[in-house]
């Protein structure tokens, strides 16, 4: 019998039982769905887990920690291959307060103290301008500007309650700072000022990647640390040194992703305590993989109990064709064939099923990473989950894949016991069948 003549023989089966093969490809579609659906959540976790952390930090970015007491050897770790730069990045860990103006705009605002030559060698993006060449020359973050308020504006926003869900009239500079210039004054706990000191803006840092994320630091070159300080001690009545006013934050920045992890070795040799996003990522990969397996795991046993009716299915053709297969055997078609033929309509059962449950998963999927954000966001208004993009179902083709082989794979054993049975059916009997 020729392969297109089997197919033939499948399909004609298949019609003649139509409601109880439809009964038995519905179960295995709703098994393969369950499956597919349920371990879809892991993938889309997983991947809004992962766009979070890498749309927040550096790939190429190792933060390192060293002890107090001992001075960060920069020469051993500029040494290490694909070493890129490393930055140096230093902040005010005294009680001094910064305040910022701008023609009639105060506000408030963190400063830090970076080499940026090296943040250059880093390749550290800014949104607008260029790095600083001179000592009163500062990057200022992409939101600086929207915190800084004029008398009037701060009057409206102490009339303003939480209740207010949208302001008429925008609050803050709407404009941007780049070739302004700013003056930068710090305040004591006891209320008194360091002498104002002016700043051109040369450039603006990069956007942050969320609405809800804002940036309104100043970023002044390292030289301006003593300078301060003086301001500082000169006002205050101290003596601090500058351990004691700054704390100091280093990081090492890589060639490419690729050569993270091998600094990061080298760096752990060299008994240094360090963070990289990629540790974070291969911890949260562990964590969603066993996830994956697990649920996996649990749709299988959905695909196994729609192969129960697999089965019954199978059992009850062979019964009814008993006489059939006996006129097969008769006129010369082998156990190979017979089995052949039932293992075949058994996959038959299975592919369909399948092809259902691939496209069912895709718009239950689609349909979830749709509506639920609006459904939690309806619920719960003041969570801002609408905001956070986040993926509750991502299918890859890997997923489609695993699952295909399940559900086929679990639908060709199911029929190949039945298919067995047919071929061990005696032709004298099967033909005294009426």
């Amino acid at each position: 019998m020729l392969f297109k003549d089997q197919i033939d023989f499948v399909r004609q089966h298949v019609k003649k039982n139509r409601m109880r093969i439809f009964t038995t490809v519905l179960a295995t579609t709703m098994g393969c769905a369950f499956l597919i659906v349920l371990a879809s959540i892991a993938f889309g976790l997983q991947g809004t887990m992962k766009e979070e952390i890498l749309s927040d930090s550096a790939v190429t970015k190792i933060e390192v920690y060293s002890n107090d007491e001992e001075k960060l050897d920069e020469k051993a770790i500029r040494n290490i291959p694909n070493v890129q730069a490393i930055v140096n990045k230093s902040n005010i860990q005294a009680s001094a307060f910064p305040t910022v103006k701008f023609e009639k705009r105060s506000g408030n605002s963190e400063i830090s103290f970076s080499n940026f030559e090296q943040a250059k060698k880093a390749k550290l993006k800014l949104s607008q301008g260029t790095y600083p060449s001179k000592k009163n020359e500062v990057i200022v973050g992409y939101n600086l500007g929207q915190n800084l308020f004029t008398k009037q504006e701060l009057k409206e926003m102490e009339k303003e309650d939480d209740t207010t869900k949208e302001k008429k009239n925008k609050k803050g500079l709407q404009q941007s700072l780049l070739g302004k210039e700013i003056t930068v004054a710090f305040q004591t706990e006891d209320d008194k000022k360091t002498k104002t000191r002016n700043y051109k803006v040369v450039g603006i840092g990069e956007k942050p990647v969320k609405e809800w994320l804002t940036d309104s630091t100043i970023q002044m070159d390292e030289a301006m640390k003593p300078i301060v300080l003086r301001d500082y001690n000169k006002v205050a009545d101290q003596k601090l040194k500058e351990k004691e006013f700054y704390y100091v934050s280093h990081a090492v920045y890589a060639t490419d992703l690729e050569a993270v992890k091998g600094i990061l070795k080298k760096l752990k040799s060299m008994h240094l305590s360090v963070y990289s996003v990629t540790e974070q990522l291969d911890q949260l990969n562990v964590f969603f993989l066993a996830l994956k397996i697990g649920l996996i795991f649990v749709g299988t046993i959905a695909v196994l109990i729609a192969s129960i009716g697999i089965y019954n299915t199978m059992t009850m053709a062979v019964t009814e064709r008993i006489r059939e297969i006996g006129v097969m055997k008769a006129i010369g078609a082998g156990p190979r064939l017979v089995q052949r033929l039932f293992v075949m309509e058994s996959a038959y059962i299975g592919v369909l099923g399948t092809v259902l449950a691939i496209l069912i998963s895709y718009i239950i999927s689609f349909a979830s990473n749709l509506l639920l954000p609006k459904i939690l966001e309806a619920v719960m208004p003041e969570s801002g989950i609408g905001e956070l993009g986040i993926r509750f179902s991502t299918i890859p083709w890997e997923l489609v894949l695993i699952a295909s082989a399940i559900s086929i794979g679990v639908a060709i054993l199911s029929g190949w016991r039945p298919a067995r049975k047919a071929t061990k059916i005696d032709v004298i009997q099967a033909l005294r069948q009426d």
